[in-house]
């Protein structure tokens, strides 16, 4: 049996009611005067009451309309309060994140990142990974981790790429090393100077090595290691000076134990992107925390 008794009719009556007008009411729910006259005398036959005396100009309520009107009213407040209920826990942040990064990011940006992100969405964490750059990329790819933080981002099949920051890198000494007294660093000073190198696979390395190459450059490379934390320790050792992004030696630089020298080229940066897996499904906990990175 068809039933006119619904939310939008009990919201019409309380509308017409509440602007004391028919075509106010009608206006304000979106339908035509006739419409909202026919739905509710349609109401009252339901009800098997008359709601509203039109003898009279403007209506009145009658005393079944009143109690109808605030039982109405309280029932829409309450529908309405459980929409908006409802409504905020979908857009509620929770559950957890699996990033991915490279060890220097990890442990040189992450911590004010995850203390921010935990400060504004406490119903959810992240759970941060420090891997090796092609591990990052393993464990987006594999869906290991929603995503990945990496230098040097490239576009990769399946993989989409944001760009998030450029680190400017300086060169890196011992306090007592004969470059430390200088100023500037130009490339042209390195000529012959024992270096401490990434890997030779590593993009950051083919980087450095071409903008020595084009400043006809020859540094003598001691040692070469695989990530950023083992280099610092060979140059704090006196084995030679390094090329770093400048975040990363930033607690060295404060307790004196290494000097920084910009580079007379600022071109040298070091681009740091985070990546994901294209046409996953991205949770809005993933996505709140790609937009604080992105914010930076």
């Amino acid at each position: 049996m068809f039933s006119i008794m619904n939310i939008d009719t009990l919201r019409l009556l309380c509308l017409v009611i509440q602007t004391n007008s028919f075509s106010r009411g009608a206006r304000e729910a979106g339908i035509s005067q006739s419409a909202a006259s026919q739905s509710i005398r349609l109401l009252e036959e339901e009800v098997g009451a008359v709601l509203l005396d039109r003898s009279k100009r403007p209506f009145t309520v009658t005393l079944q309309g009143e109690k109808f009107y605030k039982a109405s009213r309280d029932l829409l407040e309450g529908f309405d309060r459980v929409l908006a209920e409802v409504a905020q826990e979908k857009r509620r942040v929770a559950g957890t994140v699996r990033v991915a990064a490279i060890y220097s990011v990890g442990l040189h940006h992450m911590g004010f990142f995850m203390q921010r992100f935990r400060h504004e969405y406490p119903d959810a964490r992240v759970r941060l990974e420090c891997l090796h750059p092609r591990e990052v990329i393993r464990s987006v790819e594999e869906d290991l981790a929603d995503v990945g933080l990496v230098s040097y981002p490239a576009a990769l099949r399946g993989v989409d790429v944001i760009s998030l920051w450029q680190e400017p890198m300086c060169l890196v000494c011992a306090p007592e090393h004969p470059l430390a007294v200088n100023k500037i660093i130009r490339c042209a000073d390195l000529n012959g100077v024992p270096f401490v190198a990434f890997d030779p696979d590593l993009a950051i390395r083919k980087a450095i090595d071409r903008v020595l190459r084009q400043e006809h450059a020859r540094v003598d490379v001691v040692m070469e290691l695989d990530n950023i934390e083992s280099i610092k320790e060979g140059v704090l050792l006196g084995a030679g000076v390094s090329i770093l992004p400048e975040p990363v030696f930033q607690k060295e630089i404060t307790m004196r134990s290494l000097k920084a020298i910009p580079l007379d080229r600022d071109d040298l940066t070091r681009p740091i992107g985070l990546i994901h897996r294209r046409r996953k499904h991205i949770s809005l906990a993933v996505s709140s925390f790609i937009e604080l990175l992105t914010e930076r």
